[in-house]
């Protein structure tokens, strides 16, 4: 039994016949559903009659006045914007905790209405979908495609729509705040991203969460308008923008060669194209060479960082652009500290065997590392200059760079602090054009 049921009005012209038709329809759902139902919701609106912001009372009085009364849970939600209903929906299920969604609409609309739920949800909620059969006449409900069908103009103006409706939400948790190195030159517009001023409404993604995948609650599309609102700040082009596959491991992609299915560095000299890593505790590196013109990120966690990824990139940079080492600045963005970072003792070892001071309490069973140390060891051992490494105890502490994620909840995400639905800030950088 699903958990919620939508019942797709969007669309129904009121009058008498209709409201017979829907009153019938409503009362066979409420026998059927309501007792084990936690969230039951009619989406409505007939665009001709929206009124003030989408929502017009009169229309939706009338619906409200025709209904039975339900034992549960039970809402009408009224919009000119079918993007604008399902996201609202969206937060009420997600302030619910539900993830099982019965739909119930049209043949007409079927096809319509998938595409919109697979712009505006991920894989953590499960749909299906129950005939509505509404005899009304097909002057009554406008029919925009065919049944099982979309055309590409149809699938055009659903994403304008959705992209229309994000970006008219205001910002949360403050103003898009992005924190920048004294060490990169101007030749080049960098930062590294704080949690606010996104749209993204989960606590442990609100609000600036950059990155979307099938096992989080934030879809594609939310993330995209905080990527478009961090690159009108940063002044950036959202549409020439790279951001790493990450792998764990230290595998690096060069620009302009073929792209590896994952990898966990990246450079380029392509100048207005935007390279980015992601991180939510793993540190976001950034390399910078004013001399040839060549930039680089780099992801690295706890194994990225024993497998070399930082050096791997530098090499990469070195090899490729002919960048000589003591060019090359590297800048460490905000990750978990060693205030609140454990490995089991046997991987914290190799941290230990690489210097004793990235190690604290080595004979617990869950000592504490710190992955900043051990950076910046690898990457003076690989010849970068020790006054060109930038972000922990050694470098200028003004700037917010050394903090620790898990230890600023009103500044970073974290996965060490929130667990699996966690959100990504990133490091990025790109050559001025």
């Amino acid at each position: 039994m699903a958990e919620a049921v939508l019942i797709d009005f969007f669309g129904l012209k009121l009058n008498s016949q209709s409201n017979c038709v829907l009153l019938k329809t409503l009362k066979a759902v409420q026998n059927l559903h309501a007792t084990n139902t936690k969230f039951l919701c009619i989406m409505h609106c007939h665009n001709l009659r929206c009124e003030n912001n989408g929502e017009h009372d009169d229309n939706k009085n009338e619906l409200i006045n025709s209904l039975p009364i339900f034992p549960v849970g039970f809402e009408v939600i009224s919009n000119s914007s079918m993007a604008a209903i399902l996201y609202i929906i969206k937060q009420k299920l997600d302030e619910k905790n539900l993830t099982s969604i019965k739909i119930m609409t049209t043949l007409q609309r079927k096809a319509l209405m998938k595409v919109f739920i697979h712009q505006l949800f991920t894989d953590v909620y499960h749909f299906e979908f129950e005939d509505l059969l509404l005899d009304l006449g097909e002057s009554h409900i406008k029919e925009s495609i065919e049944i099982n069908t979309i055309t590409n103009q149809e699938l055009e103006e659903i994403q304008n729509d959705i992209k229309t409706y994000l970006r008219s939400l205001p910002g949360l948790k403050g103003e898009l705040t992005i924190l920048t190195s004294s060490f990169i030159p101007d030749i080049f517009i960098h930062g590294f991203t704080t949690r606010t001023g996104g749209i993204s409404y989960i606590p442990t993604l609100s609000s600036c969460n950059l990155f979307s995948s099938t096992k989080r609650r934030d879809p594609k599309a939310v993330v995209q308008e905080n990527l478009r609102r961090l690159a009108q700040a940063a002044g950036f082009d959202p549409e020439k923008f790279h951001r790493i596959k990450t792998d764990h491991a230290n595998g690096v992609w060069i620009m302009g060669r073929k792209e590896p299915d994952s990898y966990d560095g990246l450079t380029t000299n392509q100048r207005g194209v935007t390279i980015a890593a992601l991180g939510a505790d793993c540190i976001p590196l950034i390399f910078a060479d004013p001399v040839k013109k060549a930039c680089g990120v780099a992801h690295s966690g706890w194994k990225g960082t024993l497998l070399g990824v930082a050096m791997a990139t530098v090499n990469a940079m070195v090899a490729e652009y002919g960048c000589r080492l003591e060019d090359i600045r590297v800048v460490m963005g905000p990750s978990v500290g060693p205030c609140c970072f454990t490995l089991p003792r046997e991987s914290a070892q190799a941290f230990y065997n690489l210097d004793p001071q990235c190690v604290r309490l080595i004979d617990s069973p869950n000592p504490y590392v710190d992955l900043r140390r051990a950076t910046r060891i690898l990457l003076e051992r690989g010849g970068i200059l020790p006054q060109n490494i930038q972000g922990d105890f050694k470098s200028d502490q003004n700037q917010n760079l050394d903090l620790c994620t898990s230890c600023h909840p009103e500044m970073f995400f974290s996965h060490v602090r929130d667990g699996i639905n966690f959100g990504s800030q990133m490091g990025f950088i790109l050559i001025r054009e």
